[in-house]
């Protein structure tokens, strides 16, 4: 039975506790519970944390998680108790929701019951508030302790808790009972691990004012009556975790601690970020205040993860002293685990391979986001870089499945699917739906599974009947709708003032109409594989005539570029990365167009700001620049393109941010596609068939002198080590039993097969 708290009303955030105490005379073998809530739970069994959840999702997708209670159970009384919240007109905007609502329960054949009803006790906490603080991830929350009971969760129900409130009866996605009808959460069990929840440091002290500081947090600091205090500490790199601030005494104090990626200066300037001297916290940054009980121990930590690199704490204590006993942080994210590897005797690149993993562990949770401080929304265009690298370095597919599934669920009557989900407000970018299309495919490529592509090959052709249905005559797509950030036709940064790339005034976008081209091709390929192949060669036939259209409209024999339109007024980098990778410029002039536009940066000048009269690719379509020099058979030219991260690494980043400085984001999961392009790009290793049945290792070693590299693979993993010699490259090549390919260098093609080869490439 789904239970509330008496008095439990939006639309204001509210946070409830519940418990239920439960004897075992002897303890089971396990105790499986199942659990959900609305917003969120946390879950402890006598005072030690089980877990949280539910991941998100939509209200046709609640998901419920599943947790084995025996390893916290002990003989006679067992208090099971939930942390819940409902964030109301303050929750963030990755959270759909409808009211605060908790369920537990065990299968039939377990005993005793734990599931919830009104045997369970159930207390509001006013002491507990939350504000959205100008950006739309998670709110500050506000605690007050004087207002919380201590022992919630591990002695019996007194003083003002009540009898829970039921709601409804549980229903599951699946059961289709009339009766169900109007149910307002249907179930899904939840497919993702547990996050991980693993202890970290919460920084060094760096600066102190107030008062001098030593030892903390590693050992306790005594803090005066009538004192005002601000400490400010620094980790190595940016985390995403759960802090928890511990203090003893200190009635009528008063606490903040701020989280930033980075300090400013009196401009609002980063700059270096390791240079601390003439910096401070911009206070406006999310923050969580604290005012304690005055026990000797209360013990704070928000309900949901904190992304900081710089925290501050100011405390302005009142009439009594207050101690300041530990600082602590938990670290949370998707469980990846770091299977595929790169070294190099370039100390440089394995830099960027190590910050684009961590840079893609930060923005991984129950949901891929586009960055763990601002939004923390499964942006299309992010995640399917994301969902690359999990597939390469990792191995492990099942956030990108959910994401895959999230956006096909998302899809409107109209045909198109939103740019980011789960989301609790409405926001189109078209481009995205074409690259979710593409996400698709690339998950057709890695893995053997054909029933997801089919599952959502439904979402895919609604996506393309809405472009067909706003292509012009001439096959370029006319002027879509526009209507600020709502629905927004978005390409890259780059473009001014939103993103959005030029139009003449009947439409005619080449970037657009390009990425309407790719994922026609993408779709004819799924099509033909686990659909329709008549829709697939008509997909296929209206690719090549758009193709043809954009080169005879768009094509500038002066500059030897693709214009952004037909008009041929302005020019970018999109256009023609898009128009290489896709071969709507002829193969014949592919290297001297990326030559072209690629000019100044090879010649050694920044990538940016770029000839004003070409407009430059950002860090994330960057991503799309990689496709295209490989594609056109200049692989060796990639490290020379990663000049953006060194210079990210010389400003002291630890994570990859949004775009050049000034960047208003640093940490982006959209700029950490060059983990994936070393291994795949580098190293060499690709899929060379559906399914990766067949390997295809094409290295580009530009002037490295040495080589490891291994990513795994369904059948086991895949290494590759090249030494450069007097005699060419030695190159040591293993492919796990089952799998066999190709070894190209040149132009020439070497076959592989499974177990250990070596090569001389010359």
């Amino acid at each position: 039975m789904w239970i509330t708290a008496p008095g439990a009303t939006g639309p204001a955030p509210q946070v409830a506790s519940f418990h239920k105490v439960i004897r075992f005379d002897a303890l089971p073998a396990s105790y499986p519970v199942h659990v959900s809530a609305d917003n969120r739970f946390q879950l402890y069994v006598n005072g030690r944390r089980v877990g949280e959840g539910p991941a998100r999702g939509d209200l046709a997708h609640w998901r419920y998680e599943t947790f084995d209670l025996r390893p916290f159970l002990q003989r006679g009384e067992n208090m099971i108790a939930a942390r819940v919240w409902d964030f109301g007109n303050q929750s963030p905007a990755a959270q759909i929701s409808v009211r605060m609502a908790f369920l537990l329960w065990v299968d039939a054949a377990v005993q005793p019951a734990a599931n919830t009803n009104a045997s369970w006790s159930a207390r509001l906490e006013p002491g507990w508030n939350a504000r959205l603080q100008g950006f739309p991830a998670s709110p500050g929350e506000s605690v007050d302790a004087r207002e919380l009971d201590p022992d919630w969760d591990v002695l019996p129900a007194a003083g003002e808790w009540s009898a829970a409130m039921p709601i409804a009866d549980p229903v599951l996605a699946q059961d289709t009972d009339q009766s169900a009808v109007d149910n307002i959460w249907h179930l899904i069990p939840d497919t993702l691990p547990p996050m991980e929840y693993t202890p970290v440091s919460a920084g060094r002290v760096i600066r102190s004012a107030g008062m001098r500081v030593e030892g903390f947090p590693g050992r306790p600091i005594r803090i005066a009556a009538h004192s005002h205090v601000s400490i400010l500490l620094e980790r190595d790199a940016l985390t995403t975790a759960y802090p928890q601030l511990v203090v003893g005494a200190g009635a009528g104090a008063k606490i903040r601690l701020t989280y930033a990626e980075a300090l400013v200066d009196n401009k609002g300037e980063k700059g270096d970020r390791n240079q601390i001297a003439g910096k401070h916290m911009d206070m406006a940054m999310l923050h969580d205040e604290l005012i304690p009980d005055g026990s000797p121990r209360c013990t704070f930590s928000p309900l949901w993860w904190r992304t900081w690199r710089f925290l501050q704490i100011d405390i302005d204590t009142g009439d009594q002293p207050m101690s300041l006993l530990g600082l602590s942080a938990y670290f949370s994210a998707y469980p990846f685990q770091e299977k595929a590897k790169f070294r190099s005797d370039d100390r440089e690149f394995e830099k960027i391979w190590e910050v684009g993993w961590h840079t893609l562990r930060v923005n991984a949770h129950e949901t891929h986001m586009d960055c763990p401080y601002w939004e923390q929304l499964q942006y299309v265009g992010d995640t399917r870089i994301e969902a690359l690298i999990d597939y390469a370095v990792s191995g492990d597919d099942r956030l990108a499945k959910q994401a895959i599934e999230a956006i096909a669920d998302s899809a409107l009557p109209d045909g198109l699917t939103q740019s980011r989900y789960p989301s609790n407000g409405l926001q189109i970018i078209p481009p995205f739906s074409l690259l979710w299309i593409g996400m698709v495919h690339d998950y057709w490529m890695y893995r053997t599974d054909a029933e997801l592509p089919r599952k959502v090959l439904s979402a895919s052709r609604s996506v393309i009947d809405w472009f067909v249905a706003h292509q012009r005559q001439d096959g370029l797509l006319g002027k879509l709708p526009q209507n600020g950030l709502e629905f927004w036709n978005f390409v890259d940064w780059s473009f001014t003032p939103i993103g959005v790339s030029p139009e003449d005034k009947d439409g005619g976008s080449v970037p657009e109409t390009l990425q309407f081209v790719a994922a026609l091709r993408d779709a004819a390929d799924l099509e033909d594989a686990v659909g329709d192949p008549a829709r697939g060669k008509n997909y296929r036939e209206d690719a090549n005539r758009t193709a043809a259209s954009v080169y005879r409209l768009c094509w500038d024999d002066q500059r030897q570029l693709l214009a952004d339109t037909p008009a041929r007024q302005e020019f970018s980098q999109h256009a023609n990365i898009l128009g290489v990778m896709l071969d709507v410029i002829p193969v014949e002039k592919q290297k001297l167009v990326l030559k072209t536009m690629l000019a100044d940066e090879l010649a050694g000048k920044p990538a940016y700001p770029g000839s004003p009269n070409l407009t430059v690719a950002s860090y994330y379509f960057r991503f799309y620049l990689a496709r295209a020099i490989d594609h056109a058979g200049m692989g060796d030219l990639y490290l020379k393109l990663l000049g953006p991260w060194k210079q990210m690494l010389n400003l002291g980043l630890t994570t990859w941010a949004e775009t050049p400085e000034p960047t208003r984001s640093d940490a982006h999961a959209w700029s950490a596609h060059p983990t994936y392009d070393l291994l795949t790009i580098v190293a060499g290793i690709r899929p060379d068939s559906p399914g990766f049945r067949r390997v295809r290792i094409a290295p580009h070693l530009a002037g490295l002198a040495t080589l490891d590299a291994s990513m795994p693979h369904g059948d086991g993993t895949i290494k590759v080590s090249y030494r450069r010699t007097q005699k060419g490259t030695a190159a040591k090549i293993t492919l796990p039993a089952n799998l066999s390919g190709v070894l190209e260098w040149k132009g020439r093609e070497i076959p592989l097969h499974p177990g250990l080869q070596n090569a001389v490439l010359r």
